[in-house]
């Protein structure tokens, strides 16, 4: 009798003690904690700690990670874009769980299916997106705008599910090998037209510097040529009321000075030859004594 009520304690004991080893746990500030009953969603435990429940089998607890999580597409996959041109395009994104009791319904609570359906709307996102935009497009001119573009789509695809797509990146776009070629000689081209463009204005630019240069050239010789002829002209008045007051005192004087300027004219040059009356008005001086 001791013995059988000894073996019914003992296992009065370890029923009890697993009933409150099950009906206890420790919630990571990490994780939230779904408590599920006939495997529905009884509550979400959200706070960090220790947390009590009901034991099992009459509650279990499923753990999802809270934390900002990434998908990965290391392989890649092969699109076609905008102008016909075959790329190889790897990615990832960030993802994170909001809603766990949406998101143990529409993905059964498990992140690898999620990951997986995330992967396909992913792949499809990016098919759309790609197909409407060009290589340079996609690399240089709108990146980000054609990647909120795709976050956007995949926010649409997701739906009401408890998952909210927080970034999506390219990690590596590689051409293929029937692309490389069409590519380079798309930079050539592109780079061949800038030169172009620069030379042109450059080419512009110079021939107005010179134009500029050429009409401060005629503007200053003209301004020069005509204060020289104000200043000549001031000289030529000023000498001639020179002459005129020297002549004006001694008209005699006057008239020996112009025969003289007039023998020094006609006599400069002795191959010329004039036939003259040596008596006349022109010799009047050479003859006075």
């Amino acid at each position: 009798m001791n013995l059988t009520r000894a073996i019914a304690i003992s296992i009065a004991l370890i029923v009890l003690a697993y009933a409150l080893s099950s009906s206890i746990l420790i919630v990571d500030q990490r994780q939230f904690a779904l408590v599920l009953s006939s495997n529905q969603v009884v509550r979400v435990i959200d706070e960090s700690g220790l947390q009590l429940k009901y034991p099992a089998p009459l509650q279990t607890i499923r753990m999802l990670d809270r934390r900002i999580l990434t998908a990965d597409n290391l392989e890649g996959d092969r699109f076609t874009t905008a102008d016909k041109k075959n790329i190889l395009v790897r990615s990832y994104m960030k993802w994170r769980i909001t809603n766990p009791t949406k998101f143990f319904l529409n993905m059964k609570g498990d992140e690898q299916f999620a990951e997986s359906q995330l992967n396909k709307l992913l792949r499809d996102a990016l098919n759309q997106q790609i197909s409407r935009h060009t290589i340079h497009e996609l690399i240089s001119d709108e990146p980000d705008q054609v990647m909120e573009a795709i976050r956007k789509q995949l926010t649409a695809g997701l739906g009401d599910s408890g998952i909210e797509v927080i970034d999506v990146r390219l990690t590596k776009v590689d051409f293929l090998a029937e692309t490389t070629n069409a590519v380079y000689q798309s930079m050539a081209d592109e780079r061949q037209r800038l030169a172009n463009q620069l030379r042109s204005i450059a080419v512009a630019e110079s021939d107005q510097i010179r134009a500029n240069a050429e009409r401060q050239r005629e503007t200053i010789l003209a301004e020069g040529y005509r204060d020289a002829q104000k200043i000549k002209g001031a000289g030529d008045a000023k000498a001639a009321a020179l002459y005129a007051d020297a002549f004006n005192r001694d008209p005699q004087f006057a008239q020996f000075y112009q025969s003289l300027e007039a023998y020094r004219s006609t006599f400069k040059d002795k191959k010329d030859v004039m036939l003259l009356e040596p008596n006349g008005d022109f010799f009047k001086f050479l003859h006075k004594k």
